[in-house]
Parts: C-alpha cells; sequence; structure tokens
C-alpha cells in the first residue's frame, strides 16, 4: 500500500501536459553509458535492466517496482516538474517502506536524442511505451516517440529476447505504433496470451492499469490498445 501524500499535491508539480521534443532543453547527460552513474539513481546501484520512456508521474515505476524488487526500472521523462514530482514521490516511498524501492529511479532526459548516451548496447530487457503524446497534427508525427529513426536505437539498446510494450487509448497512434514496430526487422510481434504463458502476467497488469493516464481512461470509459513487440536476431 502506497503510504505518501504526494498524490494530494500533485498541483504543486504540474506543468503542460507534454513537452516538445526538439526543443532546446537544458539537460546534462553522459558522454557515453560507460559514464553512467546509475549509484545516484538506484539505492543498490547497478545498472537499468527495464526503461520507462516518458514515465509521467510514475505509476508504472511503482508498480513494476513492487512486484519486481530484483528488476532495476528507470523512468525517463523531460518536464522538469513531473520529474522532481516522481523523485519525490519514490524518496517517500523508501522512507514509508524501508528497504523497499531502491530498485527505481527516474532521470530528466530526451529519450529521442540521448538514449545511446544513457544505455549500452544490448543493455535492456524491456521498454515501456506508455500513452505517449500522439501528436495529432500531421506535420507533428515526426515528433512522435516511436519512428522508424528512433526504432533502429531502440533496437540497439534491447537485448535479443526483449519486450517492447506499447499502449494508448488513441487507436490513430496505436496504428501507427503497430506499422512501424511491424515494419522493422528486428522486431516481431507477440500477442498477450503468449506472453501471459511465458510469465509476462504481472508485467502487462502492470503496463494496463498502473499508470495515472491508463487510470483516467477506465474511469472515462474508455478503450485501451496494446501492442507488444520481442527484439529478434536476424541472420545477415
Amino acid at each position: 500500500m502506497e503510504v505518501v501524500k504526494l498524490g494530494e499535491q500533485k498541483k504543486h508539480y504540474r506543468q503542460r501536459a507534454h513537452a516538445n521534443p526538439f526543443s532546446d532543453h537544458t539537460l546534462v547527460y553522459p558522454a557515453s553509458p560507460g559514464e553512467m552513474r546509475w549509484e545516484t539513481v538506484f539505492a543498490g546501484g547497478g545498472a537499468a535492466e527495464w526503461a520507462d520512456i516518458g514515465c509521467g508521474f510514475g505509476g508504472l515505476l511503482v508498480a513494476l517496482g513492487r512486484k519486481f524488487p530484483e528488476r532495476r526500472v528507470v523512468g525517463l521523462e523531460l518536464r522538469v516538474q513531473v520529474t522532481a514530482y516522481v523523485e519525490d514521490r519514490i524518496a517517500a516511498l523508501r522512507v514509508a517502506e524501508k528497504g523497499s524501492f531502491g530498485n527505481i529511479g527516474v532521470l530528466r532526459t530526451n529519450a529521442m536524442r540521448f538514449l545511446p548516451n544513457i544505455f549500452g548496447k544490448e543493455s535492456l530487457s524491456a521498454l515501456f511505451f506508455l500513452f505517449p503524446d500522439p501528436h495529432f497534427k500531421m506535420r507533428k508525427h515526426k515528433a512522435r516517440i516511436i519512428s522508424p529513426t528512433l526504432l533502429a536505437e531502440y533496437a540497439y539498446v534491447l537485448r535479443v529476447g526483449g519486450i517492447v510494450y506499447t499502449i494508448t487509448d488513441v487507436e490513430d497512434l496505436h496504428l501507427w505504433m503497430l506499422t512501424h514496430l511491424s515494419q522493422f526487422l528486428l522486431f516481431e510481434y507477440v500477442d498477450p496470451d503468449t506472453l501471459r504463458a511465458e510469465g509476462h502476467g504481472p508485467v502487462l497488469d502492470a503496463v494496463y492499469f498502473s499508470t495515472e493516464e491508463g487510470i483516467k481512461v477506465d474511469r472515462n470509459g474508455g478503450k485501451k490498445w496494446l501492442a507488444c513487440f520481442r527484439r529478434i536476431h536476424v541472420q545477415r
């Protein structure tokens, strides 16, 4: 049970729902993954194994941190105030439940620009893209987090057998992500029943139900579209 009061004070951390990934943000990032100081992110040190891209207010991080204490999960978030909220939320949880949640952390960064600076080749086993900005206008589609150019980077940091999880309440965006991931040679669609049979059911449940956006969709009676892909090896 989460016994922190931060949820009642989100108004103090509010800012625009989305940030422009092409803006000139003042960000500090490592020159290479070898320079990442993971001991400042996780209580016990060690590099991240799972990454939530655009983690928002940290609902998935908290759910995964509780369900998988042996996994190190990092959230990447561009918005300043939202990142501050997640940092404070994690700190409060570590105090409230001593010995727990040292395996989750958050970084303020631009995943569209600096992902290879943070994660080494085939270093991750899961990537999460949950309710990303749909960028409805056609001229803004280049800012969507799933694109042919970025998929090459996701394939680079994800090890063979790793899973990409996507979910959205916007059908057009779902079809966009489904199409681009299906067309990329290093990713192969995997249906939810197969993932559950392989033991990924708790992860899928967290993807469906733990995020603030997902909870809002359920509250409003909306629909969610899920698409998952496995990183595969292609013989040359």
